[in-house]
């Protein structure tokens, strides 16, 4: 099975059991205290996400896997320092690295069913079900106790030999298979990722405040950003990945054989005003087949519209009148969302003439 799950595309798979109860308290005291934001279906499906065999009655194991996305080409560790210094441009639009190639659901689940195939041409027909960040199920949980590596302090899954850039997969059986070994933790003293968070989402080591998080503000979040978070979200526009390329562990981090992850150019190194230009129909066929597809046309403009406030307020005589008429262009949008963002925007910088503030207008992305 581990070689057929490599000849699909994935690094490891593991076992886990189907007992998650001893990680039901921590999930219900995360969504008291509201760290879930709007995610209302996390409320609704409740301690199904901590119990396999209730949303998928019979189930007996959980196979879990996991699958490298570094694009093919990438060369470790040399992506940290490229992916670093792209937060120091404030006119390039960064967009988080899993959401450059094709959607990694489709991807993910299309090999386990795959892998359930080959298994069943082996043992006979069985009952199965897979999963890739797809329904109710506590992936970080199931991966960790099958050995896919430790929850780091940034709350995701951490391998030592293969840091954090890998999506999680599940396959809910209903046979017995004998659990894998989970690893220990290997974070120690060291709290890069908490330090590096632009927002502080990061509340406490392994629990995320997803209402601070850049990834949920730019992806999940259907309404307006928050005045006071904008500031700090720089050129980010769609995800983040700073707690995951501070890491350590992820010099580690492995490439992937899949083309389906290849960067797409369009989505890569580009200006903030050209993906501001966007009209809808090109925004759509741009992202399609990609998960940036999961937000409109109207929340691309509307993060865009933020990164571009940002920059405006560094840029000095000769960048800011570019920035500035991108975002009249948008001025009289039929969207109030997307006014809204413009005008807040617009407003980081009074006058196209008027000098940049000391130190080239920079805020320091730390502070509320």
């Amino acid at each position: 099975m581990r070689d057929w799950a490599r000849e699909l595309g994935f690094s490891q798979i593991g076992v886990s059991g189907v007992d998650l109860s001893s990680a039901e308290p921590l999930l219900l005291q995360w969504l008291a205290l509201g760290y879930h934001g709007d995610l209302h279906y996390m409320e609704r499906h409740g301690l199904k996400r901590a119990r396999p065999a209730e949303l998928v009655p019979g189930t007996v194991s959980v196979i879990t896997a996991r699958m490298p996305y570094l694009p093919r080409g990438t060369t470790p560790p040399d992506w940290r320092e490229r992916e670093l210094s792209r937060l120091e441009d404030p006119g390039e639009g960064v967009v988080s690295l899993y959401a450059r190639g094709r959607d990694y659901h489709k991807v993910v689940r299309s090999r386990l069913q795959k892998l359930c195939g080959r298994i069943e041409a082996l043992v006979g027909p069985f009952g199965y079900r897979v999963f890739s960040d797809s329904a109710p199920v506590l992936e970080k949980e199931l991966a960790s106790r099958s050995g896919q590596g430790w929850r780091g302090k940034h709350s995701m899954v951490l391998s030592r030999d293969a840091g954090s850039m890998f999506f999680l997969g599940e396959i809910f059986v209903d046979f017995a298979l004998e659990p894998t070994d989970p690893v220990s933790d290997h974070c120690g003293t060291c709290t890069a990722c908490i330090d590096v968070c632009p927002t502080g989402a990061i509340v406490a080591p392994g629990v995320v405040d997803a209402r601070r998080c850049i990834s949920y503000l730019t992806i999940e979040n259907h309404g307006p950003i928050p005045e006071d978070l904008r500031p700090l979200m720089g050129n980010h526009i769609y995800g983040c990945d700073d707690c995951q390329t501070i890491c350590p562990w992820n010099k580690y981090a492995r490439t992937t054989e899949l083309p389906d992850f290849d960067e797409r150019s369009l989505l890569v190194g580009r200006r903030l005003v050209d993906l501001f230009a966007w009209d809808e129909e090109t925004f759509l066929k741009r992202t399609e087949g990609g998960p940036i597809r999961r937000i409109d046309h109207e929340r691309w403009l509307r993060n865009i519209a933020v990164a571009l406030g940002n920059a405006l307020r560094q840029a000095d005589a000769s960048q800011a009148p570019a920035l500035r008429a991108a975002l009249l262009s948008r001025a009289d949008h039929e969207s109030a969302l997307v006014r809204e963002h413009v005008a807040w925007a617009l407003a980081q910088r009074s006058c196209p003439d008027e000098p940049a503030p000391s130190g080239g207008g920079r805020v320091d992305r730390k502070s509320p």
